[in-house]
This record gives structure tokens, sequence and C-alpha cells, in this order.
């Protein structure tokens, strides 16, 4: 502890003793009359002193508290209980205390009430705070410029767009609109709740900006998967004069991350250490984050062992990072160092170490952990534990086992079970089976476009072209379009996206001829083009011509255009790498002496040398 802490501890309890001995000394008030409507105005001054200098913690407070009201100041006083609910909100107590002391006070003002919202907001529980709104409007209390900040928060915690649009519409009736902390929180709001152009466009009509505004909008869109945006903002943020903070930075590194973006993350990384943001707890678990989902997992282990201070959230970040990474091993041995320092891991960190287990095919350690999880730390498994279990026998080829497992959870079982399962149908050739999980999803979530490709995928394995027709008919009278597969590659801090068959790069002429020559190197090395993964029924020569031109390809084309040779290649996929494209990039990896870093929307893919480290199980 510094010295000027100490000091200010030390006279602050020598504060609370003399003043305490001064009031029980005190003859007048050696005999108190608890029924006492109105204290005697020096008292009520004295213990909201004492609390205001003391109660530097709740058991302090509770002293106080008890103190004033053997000296005579009732429960119902308005100003005791005001300041006993700031201080117990500020001190981040359970709001119980805070509650039944509210609710023992005789026309509380709106000081109180915020103070009631304020905590409610800011704890595990936010819904009191929007009971306690609609009693105020109920009981004619006005609210004032910091009630909307307050509740806007809670509403954003909760994620209840359509009572954020509700206060939206009342503070602008009220004028309270055109506050920027109002305009602030508003802002966070919709970026919450997803809706990421409202925030922006409040944002756009915003007179005056401050810092938290800029964080609020790009926060907002790293939030919702649009990092692009995130990534312009910031520049738009550095041209208007903003200093960033450490939240921004955050912000920005997550945006990074979803991008893939290696390069500007490093960039970034050196800016925080040049201003001094880098010791930041977030800001370090954000730079693990940032270098795990870049593929770079040497980069992230080697700042995590240079943190200061860690937290389960930094061990957490990276164990994720091995597991995707396919380090399982590596993440299960983090995973006992995590126990060997005392650290209890969270819901998050057994997703990570369930997620290592599953993509390396180490079913009976992932049953193993899944039950220590209860056992040993208490935490109960919830719908994404199950999920990563289902993932684990399915991938495994454990099909009706995972079936049964789906059967003997405790609750209902969500779309991202069935659709899990569905997904180990296609791939293992489970029919009947897949059907089952297609109907269930029919039930849940029937305009899914993911789930119709998994189905007519399935029948494509199985050459049931006519079934495959069905669902592509029955998702054009659905109105559900298949998500386009595209990749993502950086270079020289630009992002380049590109689609199957993509020609509108204005280096198309080059990214062709150097797809040709990879093609007449790879048949040269053997390959054989794995037509059966063209689900369509069409000629073998058209199927191998459709291959050749999978977005993967095409960047990887791009790259060794423009690299230097030697130099690694970062992808980002957004759907699952195909079969071929897998055998195909393990040969380029190797004929071009390229390390080939492809994350797909599961997990990477590290090609070096014609292997993959991922050992052909995904």
């Amino acid at each position: 502890m510094h010295s000027n802490q100490s000091s200010f501890f030390h006279s602050s309890s020598l504060r609370y003793y003399l003043l305490t001995k001064q009031h029980f000394s005190h003859s007048s008030l050696s005999k108190p009359n608890s029924l006492e409507i109105n204290p005697k105005p020096y008292v009520l001054k004295k213990c909201i002193a004492l609390l205001l200098s003391c109660a530097s913690s709740k058991p302090k407070l509770k002293q106080i508290h008890a103190f004033s009201i053997r000296n005579g100041v009732p429960l119902t006083n308005p100003d005791m209980g005001k300041h006993l609910i700031f201080i117990l909100v500020s001190l981040s107590a359970p709001m119980s205390y805070s509650r039944r002391i509210f609710s023992q006070i005789q026309n509380p003002n709106i000081f109180t009430w915020n103070s009631m919202i304020r905590g409610y907001a800011e704890s595990d529980n936010p819904n009191p705070a929007i009971d306690l709104y609609r009693r105020m409007h109920m009981l004619s209390v006005e609210p004032d410029t910091h009630t909307y900040p307050f509740l806007l928060k809670a509403i954003a915690k909760l994620m209840y767009a359509k009572e954020g649009e509700k206060i939206h519409s009342i503070t602008v009736k009220n004028g309270f609109d055109s506050l920027v902390f109002v305009q602030n929180t508003l802002v966070h709001v919709y970026a919450a709740c997803g809706h990421a152009e409202s925030a922006h466009k409040l944002f756009e009509l915003m007179l005056e900006k401050n810092l938290v505004t800029w964080n609020s909008v790009i926060h907002g869109f790293s939030l919702n998967g649009r990092p692009n945006e995130a990534l312009t903002l910031f520049k738009e943020m550095g041209c208007e004069g903003v200093k960033p903070d450490g939240f921004t930075m955050v912000s920005l590194l997550s945006a990074c991350a979803e991008l893939g973006a290696l390069a500007l993350g490093r960039r970034v990384h050196v800016y925080m250490v040049k201003i001094g943001l880098n010791e930041n707890l977030h800001s370090g678990n954000a730079l693990v984050d940032l270098y795990a989902k870049c593929g770079s997992i040497k980069e992230a282990y080697k700042f995590f062992e240079e943190m200061g201070e860690r937290s389960v959230v930094t061990w957490t970040s990276l164990i994720v990072g091995l597991a995707v990474n396919g380090c399982a091993e590596e993440a299960l041995e983090l995973f006992k160092e995590l126990e060997s320092e005392g650290l209890k891991p969270s819901e998050i960190t057994f997703v990570g170490v369930l997620y290592a287990c599953s993509h390396c095919g180490m079913v009976d350690e992932g049953f193993i952990y899944f039950r220590r999880m209860k056992e040993e730390f208490g935490i109960e498994p919830k719908i994404e534990h199950y999920g990563c279990i289902v993932d684990l026998l399915g991938r495994a080829g454990l099909v009706e086992k995972a079936h049964e497992f789906i059967q003997s959870m405790p609750f209902e079982p969500n779309a991202v079970i069935w659709r899990t399962l569905l997904g180990a149908c296609t791939i293992h050739g489970h029919l009947d089976l897949g059907e089952y999980a297609r109907a269930k999803l029919l039930e849940l979530e029937p305009k899914h476009c993911g789930d119709y490709v998994l189905l007519s995928n399935l029948y494509a394995n199985e050459r049931r072209w006519t079934d495959v027709q069905k669902v592509r008919g029955m998702m054009f009278k659905q109105g559900v379009r298949k998500t386009p597969g595209y990749s993502l590659v950086e270079l020289k801090n630009c992002v380049h996206e590109f689609v199957m068959g993509d020609r509108s790069h204005p280096q198309t002429k080059e990214i062709y001829g150097m797809l040709e020559e990879i093609t007449k190197l790879l048949r040269l090395q053997g390959y054989v083009p794995q037509t059966a993964n063209v689900l369509a029924d069409i000629e073998a020569e058209e199927k191998e011509t459709a291959l050749c031109y999978h977005s993967e390809k095409i960047a990887i084309a791009f790259m060794l255009i423009n690299t230097a040779p030697m130099a690694p290649i970062t992808i980002v996929k957004n759907l699952r790498v195909c079969t071929d494209c897998h055998s195909a990039i393990k040969l380029i990896a190797k004929i071009f002496h390229r390390t080939i870093v492809v994350r797909d929307r599961s997990r990477f893919h590290h090609f070096k040398d014609g292997s993959c480290s991922c050992g052909d199980y995904w």
C-alpha cells in the first residue's frame, strides 16, 4: 500500500474513532428516544459527516447506521437514507441492504431514486432499475438529467432494444436528448442491442461529441461484426484531434482481431506502448486475444508471459486461443497451470477446454473436464458446454451417442445444438438422423440459411439430386439466401476481400495467371481435385474449375503475387474450409515454402511443409 493511501486510511479511522467517541460521551445522547421523528439537527449532521468521511466499507457503514439509530435518527429520515444508499451504491454493495433502507424512507427525493436506479444498473440484476423508473412515473416523481443515463445503462446491459427506443422518445419529449451524457448512453444502448446503424446515425446527429461518444460508436461497430467501420471511425477520430484511451484501444484491437489484421494490430500495440496504455489489464487481455485470433499464437504466449498482472480472463483468452489454433495439449497444460496458481476457472475457461478436446478428438478427456466443472468447481454446465460435448461426439463420428446425449440434457436443446448434430450428420453421412435434426431446426429457426445448406449438402453426398433441388426450392420460396463465402487478407494495412470466382480486383489478370500456375504445380505434385466437394449435379470438368476458384485459393494467389518469397500468409474465411482446399493448401505451402494460416469459422489451420496443424481432423 502506498504511503498516501496508508495515511488516508489511518486519518479516516482516527476521525471515525474521535467522532464516535464524542457522540457516545455526549450526555444528552446517552438515552435517545427511538420514537423521535425529527432528530436534533446536529445529530443528523454528525451522522452524515461520519458517513461521508469514514464509511469506506460496508461493515463501517453498518456501524455508523446502527449508531445513528441508537442516537435518535429514525429509519424513515430521507436525508440519512439518501446518504446511506448513495454510499452503498458507490461501494458496489449488494442491493438488498439499499432496498430495505429505500423501502422505509418517507418521500425519497430524485437523488435517492437515481442512486437506486444506478445501483441496480451496475449490479448483476439490472431489471429492478426499470421497475423503479415505472414506479417513479406512477408516483409523479419527475426525472432529472441523471435519471436517464443510469436507466439507459441498465437497458443496455439487458439488451432491451424496444425499451431503449421508448426511453429515447421520452428524453426527446422531456428535452433531455440534447445533453451529451444522455446522448452517449443512447448510442451505447443501440450499440449494445445490436443496432450499430442506429448508434451511428445518432452519433452523426450529435452536435457535441466527447471521447465517450467516439468510444461508444467504435465499440458498437466492433461488437456487432463491423470491424471495417470501427477502423474507419478511429481514423476520423484522429483527424478530429480526439486522443484515444484504453477503452478505444480495446475496441480497436477487437476490430483488428475480427478482420485478422495482424499488421495493423501490431501497429496499435506499438502505439499503446508509446502512450503507456499497454500496462492496462484490459488492454493486455485484448492483445492476447488479438494475437491468438490472428493465428500468431507464439506472440500471444510471449505477451502473456510478459504481463505483470493476469486475471482469469487473461488465462482464458490464451487457453481458448491455443484451443482454436490446434494446440490442445498446450491448452490443457495451461489449464493445469491456472489451477496451480490458485485461480478459479470461469464458465468461459471451460468452453475453451472443451473446445480443445473437441477439435483434437479427445473424447474421454472432454467428459472428464465436463464432470469436473460441477463436481470440483461448482459450475453448473450451461447450454454452451453441452453444445461442446455434442460437437465433441459429432466430430469423433459418434453421432448416435451425440443424439443420446442431447436427449439426456436437463433442458430443451436450442437451435445451435441441433445444428451441431446436423453438421455432424452431414460430415459422417447419417441421413435419417440428419433429417430429424433438420425437422427440429424448422421448429426453432425456420429461416436460418445454414440449415438449408447443411441438409442440401447431406442429400448431395448421397447423390439425391431431386431432394437437393427441393431444399433449394424451399429456400427460394422462404426468401432465404445462402451466406456467400469470402476470404480476407491483409496487405500494407489494407484488408482485401475475395469471393468465389471473384474478378472485381484491379489485379484480376495477374491473380488468375497465378491460379493457373498453382494448378499446374499442384498436378505435378500428384494433386487430384476432390470433386465430391462440389455438391452439384454437373460434369467433373466443371466441378474441377469451380474448385480452382474458391475464395481462399484466389486470396492465396493474390498474396503470392504481392508478398516477398517465404513470407507467411494469413487468411480469414467466414465458412468452413472444404476438404479439397485443405488438401491443396497443404501442397501450396510446401511448393512455395510458405507458412499459410487459415482461420475458418471454427478454428485455425496452420499449413507448413505439406501438413496442417489440425492433423486433418476438423
